[in-house]
């Protein structure tokens, strides 16, 4: 009964869009979680104000989408490179960050209203950024991303949750679709002239396109604002999340471009699965005496991670961080000077897998780590047209290891790091809604636990890598941005030297760890988005990346491009219609696939992946949607956990997600 269920909900989806037709455009009223753009054009004011790679996703972008993950929200920023793995998991790059990396994430900030997700070491889980609570998403690529303090190749993103200001009334939304999913969305925001609150509740369920890839989560998210005085505000956050999801393992080529439904044996076997549960607290408050605004908070960030895979990793950890942020405006005169730091504790224990339990304990050690930035930018205008910029980002941190218990060898360590990271940059605009923007900068990426621990030698001892060290770049950047007519426009094309990049290798006397630092790696490429809307009921969004990631004269693998990224991807969604009733099918499209491996002698294959979503407004304040992805049921390779050589044999394949259709009610009230 649940299965036919599921199936009806598309076809009642649409059949509601047909009785809505007659709602007259004009009377629509496009149901989403927030009612005021107050926030999102401010933050899209300050992008405006970046000389470089930025962008503003507000929720009415995929209001219509089944949101699931970060994939859902920003799909059609320039320069994100987003494959889905399973479930909530997906690989981001920015600018080819983290390219090591076949499992959560290194090369980026991201922050929830300011705060980093990020552990103290800089490691993190997507998971526990849910983009179904935001109000909007702010997306600052590279350098361009000083403002959070990030000096990550890839720059930073964070979302922002509404207010009870922003969101007042009661907010609800439910989805069903294929594969037994269920989600579901109630929130509620009230003000009064001293006092605002708003807070969240989501939960879903679903078997996922794959078997064993079952997820479930309960999430909450609040936040209450208090006016102090004229002249203080605060505000405290809140964030709960209680996430399960069983892993499906990642595929051989043949399987994937085959059977993609199928889970890989190991993953089985071992009831692979990364189940969290975290709290998340925080305040910010905010001084403002007119020219002068500052900001200062502080945060605490529980989380218990409960991971089999090869062994069972059972890690609690807790991270403390405090922050503040000036801001100085007058004439042609602006300064922004801040700092963070974040301290973390991790009890990391790891047992015997036994089909998903704890057997014998192998390993038991004290981590902790901290990073802290002071970061400063000073914007000049010395005529009206022109902005002059110059900044900069100092950054240190330490990684350390003390080892309670080991089965194997295993030693204790400390490493040390620290880096500055300058920025110069131009912002002319010559006339209205038309901006041309250039920069130069540095970036510094510290290494996380995964990179300053690792096993090696005979026999294997897990050790501190001493040698590893810092990725660092420089960065040329040249783009513009604006709005012309009904075209609308952001194109950035960039340049980045790299020495040291985190990469895999064959060990020897000069490499004593698989993942070390490379020693000379070129990123460049095209981030470019267009929009063309000629009337109100047409829109095409476009987006395409040109992505060229390659070694320089390295002694194992060359000039040899580097795995993962594929060269060339271009997104596209005609929307037609208005909010009363419209559709948008939609493009995803890669020429030719990425390698697999970093000698260059495996690549995947090229796809196309059509899908079309819709929506209708049924009454006042109540809309409905559908989300149809894979239209044809393309079997393609979506993902790879990158590999030194390639044999048919190996898995390490992510199809692309299969055929699904999903559909809801969005209700305000």
């Amino acid at each position: 009964m649940k299965t036919r269920i599921h199936g009806a909900a598309p076809l009642l989806a649409l059949a509601t869009c047909l009785v809505a037709a007659p709602v007259r455009a004009e009377d629509a009223d496009s149901t989403i979680i927030v009612t005021a753009p107050t926030a999102t054009d401010a933050a899209e004011e300050r992008a405006n104000r970046t000389p470089g790679g930025t962008d503003i996703v507000s929720y009415q972008d995929y209001a219509d989408k089944s949101v699931v993950s970060l994939r859902d929200t920003l799909a059609f920023s320039p320069g994100v490179y987003l494959q889905p793995r399973y479930g909530q998991e997906v690989r981001l790059s920015i600018r080819g960050s983290g390219l090591s990396r076949g499992f959560h994430m290194r090369g980026l900030t991201l922050l929830q209203d300011g705060v980093p997700i990020n552990l103290a070491d800089d490691n993190g889980d997507f998971q526990e950024l849910e983009p179904i609570f935001f109000d909007h998403l702010e997306v600052y690529r590279g350098a361009n991303a000083l403002r959070f303090g990030s000096g990550t190749l890839g720059g930073a993103i964070n979302g922002v949750t509404p207010t009870g200001r922003t969101a007042q009334g009661i907010y609800l939304r439910g989805d069903v679709g294929n594969f037994d999913s269920v989600r579901g969305l109630v929130s509620a925001g009230v003000a009064s002239d001293r006092v605002d609150a708003w807070g969240a509740i989501s939960a879903d369920t679903s078997d996922g396109d794959r078997d064993h890839a079952k997820r479930r989560s309960v999430r909450f998210q609040g936040n209450v604002g208090l006016k102090l005085s004229d002249v203080v505000s605060t505000r405290f956050y809140a964030s709960i999340n209680n996430i399960d999801q069983q892993l499906p393992g990642a595929l051989t080529m043949a399987e994937a471009l085959s059977t993609p439904r199928k889970a890989n044996t190991g993953a089985v076997a071992g009831d692979q699965g990364r189940d969290i549960d975290s709290l998340r607290l925080q305040n910010r408050t905010t001084v403002d005496w007119g020219a002068l605004t500052l900001d200062v908070g502080g945060f605490v960030n529980a989380k218990s991670l409960h991971h089999p895979i090869f062994q069972l990793i059972d890690q609690k950890s807790v991270d403390i961080g405090t922050f503040f942020r000036a801001d100085y405006a007058t004439g042609p005169i602006e300064v922004t000077f801040g700092g963070e730091i974040r301290r973390g504790n991790t009890d990391a224990r790891q047992f015997v897998n036994n089909s998903g339990r704890r057997g014998t304990l192998t390993f038991d050690a004290d981590q902790k780590a901290q990073t802290a930035t002071l970061y400063g930018e000073v914007r000049v205008r010395p005529v009206e047209a022109l902005t002059l910029v110059a900044g900069g980002v100092y950054a240190d941190g330490w990684r350390q290891r003390h080892v309670n218990f080991s089965a194997n060898p295993a030693t204790d360590g400390r490493i040390d790091f620290d880096a500055f990271s300058p920025k110069v940059g131009l912002l002319f605009e010559p006339a209205a809604d038309i901006q041309f923007f250039a920069n130069y900068s540095r970036s510094a990426e510290f290494p996380g636990f995964g990179e300053v621990f690792q096993t090696i030698g005979t026999p294997p001892t897990s050790t501190v890598v001493s040698d590893i060290r810092p990725q660092r770049a420089w960065t040329a950047e040249i783009g513009t941005r604006g709005k012309l007519g009904f075209a609308r426009w952001d194109i950035a094309v960039y340049r980045s030297t790299l020495k040291g990049e985190l990469l895999q290798f064959t060990t020897n006397a000069n490499i004593p760890a698989a993942t070390f630092n490379a020693d000379r790696t070129l990123h460049r490429g095209v981030e470019a988005g267009l929009d063309l809307a000629p009337t109100g009921w047409l829109r095409l969004r476009q987006v395409y990346t040109y992505s060229d990631f390659r070694f320089r004269g390295d002694a194992q693998f060359g000039d040899n491009r580097l795995p993962v990224v594929p060269k060339h991807a271009y997104r596209a969604e005609l929307r037609i219609g208005s909010d009363a009733l419209h559709v948008a099918p939609n493009l995803e499209w890669v020429p030719d696939g990425p390698f697999a491996d970093y000698r260059n002698l495996v690549r995947t294959p090229g796809y196309a992946l059509i899908g079309i979503t819709g929506g209708a407004t049924i009454a006042n304040g109540i809309d409905a949607f559908v989300d149809v992805r894979n239209i044809t049921g393309k079997k393609a390779i979506g993902d790879i956990s990158a590999a030194i050589a390639v044999t048919p044999a190996s898995a390490i394949y992510y199809p692309v997600e299969c055929r699904a259709v999903s559909a809801g009610i969005r209700a305000r009230f």
